[in-house]
């Protein structure tokens, strides 16, 4: 089974994440998949818009802390290797990810992105490349690692927000709603649930009546504006410092927590401020 969806509808093609059993959460596979389907509309002349979306309850719940935090040392995955650790093997790996979610804004055909449940932890790195980001008002983006075991890697966060608003966010790992999304100037647009999908359409169709040379014109210099400012030294800091962040003392004490009390007790106690993670033990 596909894990990325594809369909072409006319000038729009349709960019869907399809592991709807655990809310779309990002494996090995998934990024890789999502660059290919982005490359296949970006290739086809016919396509002038992209519209990515997620199959099933939410868009993206970020990586699958079933496979990357709760199983133990030697299980094979990349996230959390075996002390000590090799940084550019850890870089390696997530460097490629991020160049997968960066595909949405290298793509010449504008992306429109169409979040419901939640975005959050790397499902908010992929959301948040895209041109346009529409939310249903009850949704919910965050990125709770921020408290402990990641860093954003595309740091979309601070070319979206300004520093002291990717600061609020980062430095608490709050989710907010679409509401507050649309109102902070993370998103373009929040609307009911039950018109999400009639919102991005009638985006998708406005936008598909414009020329594809049109469109990837004006995305190369608004996105180049953004580019000259640094992004690529950014995100190759951020995604070194995720490294660090999954392999400190902290790190690690969530990893075997996880390990020992399941991956979901121990996202509780790390977005709720109950556990000492320098100390490896809980707040009295």
């Amino acid at each position: 089974m596909p894990k990325v969806l594809y369909q072409r509808d006319g000038r729009i093609a349709r960019i869907t994440l399809n592991r709807p059993e655990v809310m779309n959460a990002i494996d090995d596979d998934l990024p890789a998949e999502l660059a290919a389907a982005v490359a296949r509309a970006d290739a086809d002349r016919s396509v002038h818009v992209i519209v990515l979306a997620g199959n099933g309850p939410a868009f993206c719940a970020g990586y699958d802390m079933t496979y990357y935090a709760q199983q133990t040392s030697g299980s094979g995955n990349q996230v959390t290797q075996d002390m000590p650790w090799d940084p550019m093997q850890d870089y390696a790996f997530m460097w490629a990810n991020t160049q997968h979610f960066m595909s949405l804004w290298h793509a010449m055909k504008p992306v429109i992105c169409k979040i419901h449940g939640f975005a959050v932890a790397g499902g908010s790195d992929i959301a948040l490349c895209a041109d346009l980001t529409f939310m249903a008002d009850d949704a919910k983006i965050g990125y709770m690692p921020a408290r402990v075991w990641g860093t954003p890697t595309t740091a979309m966060w601070v070319y979206r927000l300004g520093a002291e608003k990717a600061k609020r966010m980062l430095f608490t790992g709050d989710k907010i709603t679409g509401i507050e999304a649309e109102e902070m100037g993370l998103v373009l647009k929040s609307v009911p649930a039950s018109e999400l999908d009639s919102a991005v359409e009638a985006m998708a169709e406005r936008m598909a009546t414009v020329p594809i040379n049109q469109l990837a014109m004006q995305k190369l210099v608004i996105n180049q504006a953004i580019e000259a400012t640094g992004m690529l030294q950014t995100q190759r800091l951020a995604t070194i410092f995720d490294g660090i962040s999954r392999h400190s003392p902290e790190g690690l004490n969530f990893k075997a927590r996880s390990e020992s009390a399941g991956w979901k007790q121990s996202v509780r106690e790390r977005d709720q401020g109950l556990y000492d993670w320098t100390r490896d033990k809980p707040i009295e």
